[in-house]
């Protein structure tokens, strides 16, 4: 079997948690120069359905808009595939993430990062891009992985989110506790043109920052929906939320100094003016942690 289409097995990722049965395996696509390993991959999509389900148990609640508007920024980064029959109930739970704020003092911002190597396995997934599958492999030597894999959630540039409820509920908690850097996203529109273009002005305080890091914005769809004829998933319809179309890194923030620069993005052709949301962050160079956030929901001029 040729290496573009080569499944391997590989039970050397440590478990996510012990759930009271036996691991699941399901196959996963070997790229030539890149290597998945396989144990626990299902896990993880399902311990994360059932993080979600038990936050009421667990004293998670709904933030109110007044608490969101001072909460901490938390990045929850999902590499996915709509190739990856796994794949489905993570992306649910990054939706739930999203739409229920269930983290007291958090304001969690997400963001779907389809990859493709999954995309020469029957079905090639329109929202997917080399660029993240780079993205996800840097994280995998930065982290010290073993292996970059789907589903995979990268809380705040520095851990992996996995584990069962307690252990997902205690990352998160953890994530909200730390300082971050002030990031503002303001004067945000989207101007008319071919291709329509998006200006934004974004400031950072970063008279903490004890070394430079780099300001990096994302361009996300707000939603999605994909109908899936073929692959693992063929038959499915798929929903998303935060679908990142480009990450672009926009300027350095210097030690000890604020950051204050207009911005702009060309928009993808058909692009839909009122379904993007861009989120701001500030990252430790080479994939480091991320030190501070926010998203904003542009307006078409």
């Amino acid at each position: 079997m040729p290496p573009s289409s080569k499944v391997q097995r590989s039970p050397s990722r440590p478990e996510l948690g012990n759930t009271g049965s036996n691991s699941v395996l399901e196959d996963v696509p070997y790229k030539e120069g890149m290597q998945f390993s396989q144990g626990g991959i299902l896990k993880s999509a399902l311990i994360l359905s059932v993080a979600i389900c038990s936050i009421g148990v667990l004293g998670f609640h709904r933030l109110g808009t007044d608490s969101a508007a001072s909460s901490v920024p938390v990045l929850l980064e999902l590499f996915t595939s709509e190739g990856c029959s796994s794949c489905p109930p993570t992306d649910a739970f990054l939706e739930r993430m999203d739409s229920t704020q269930p983290v007291p003092g958090a304001r969690l911002i997400v963001l779907s990062e389809h990859v493709d190597y999954w995309d020469h396995l029957g079905w090639k997934d329109p929202y997917s891009s080399h660029a993240f599958t780079e993205r996800q492999a840097d994280y995998v030597r930065a982290l010290h992985l073993d292996t970059p894999y789907t589903p995979q959630i990268i809380l705040n540039g520095s851990s992996v989110l996995r584990g069962d409820p307690h252990q997902v509920e205690q990352m998160l908690t953890q994530a909200a506790s730390g300082a971050r850097l002030p990031v503002t996203i303001t004067s945000t529109t989207i101007e008319s043109g071919s291709p329509l273009t998006l200006r934004a002005h974004i400031e950072v305080v970063g008279s903490s920052l004890s070394h430079s890091a780099e300001l990096f914005l994302a361009l996300a769809l707000d939603h999605a929906e994909s109908e899936v004829l073929h692959g693992e998933n063929g038959g499915r319809h798929l929903k998303y939320v935060a679908v990142v179309e480009e990450i672009k890194k926009v300027g350095k923030v210097e030690k000890g100094k604020d950051f204050n620069q207009d911005v702009e993005l060309k928009l993808n052709p058909g692009a839909e003016a009122n379904n993007l949301r861009i989120i701001a962050f500030v990252q430790e160079s080479g994939r480091g942690k991320i030190l501070g956030a926010a998203e904003q929901l542009p307006k078409a001029n």
